[in-house]
């Protein structure tokens, strides 16, 4: 498990599988969210598009498998 502090979101992409959606986060670069309930895919989805369009930075949470389990918007 790792914890990005205060980094910036370079690119997102997102396949049309409600499962698959992807950041570019300054530091670790791609990583995947964590696939599981399709609304908090989409909703981290969502924020990293809106950290990236606004020039915010974000706190990114990573589970042992490296993949996105939870971010905040700074």
């Amino acid at each position: 498990m790792a914890v990005y502090n205060n980094v910036a979101v370079v690119q997102t992409f997102a396949s049309s599988d409600p499962q698959n959606a992807w950041a570019n986060i300054a530091g670790p670069g791609w990583l995947k969210i964590k696939p599981g309930a399709a609304d908090g895919v989409t909703n981290l989805f969502v924020l990293f598009n809106a950290a990236k369009a606004n020039g915010k930075l974000v706190i990114v949470n990573t589970d042992a498998a490296n993949q996105i389990t939870y971010a905040y918007m700074v």
